[in-house]
């Protein structure tokens, strides 16, 4: 993979590691601001049905933050765009479509058929 490419890759990630990281902070400061009483009992019902989605889309911003940060270090380390599994390297189409990938498209492949026989 050519160097441009490569600082490009990183500059892409690290630009949504830090949004998705704003992001966090207003969820947590929005969800330590004080609670609405509401005599209605649909109303409050409305409101922590508002709060678990907005939680459940932080955790899985968590879960991306995670692949972000690993996929920085495989940058800084001379990992990034190489299959953990097969050590063959990531074709550029995949890596534009999903940056935070480990596998190549064959690998991938493989192994969610692994995990649909498995019925996992």
């Amino acid at each position: 993979m050519k160097q441009k490419d490569i600082d490009d890759f990183k500059a892409l990630l690290t630009e949504r590691l830090e949004s998705l990281l704003a992001q966090a902070g207003d969820t947590v400061s929005g969800m330590k601001s004080p609670r609405e009483n509401f005599p209605d009992p649909t109303d409050r019902a409305a409101l922590e049905a508002d709060r678990n989605f907005m939680l459940r889309i932080r955790d899985r911003e968590h879960k991306l933050i995670k692949k972000i940060k690993k996929a920085l270090e495989r940058i800084d380390n001379g990992t990034f765009g190489i299959c953990e599994n097969c050590g063959e390297e990531i074709s550029m189409k995949r890596l534009k479509a999903r940056p935070v990938t480990t596998q190549c498209i064959k690998c991938k492949t493989e192994q969610e058929a692994q995990e649909k026989a498995l019925g996992l």
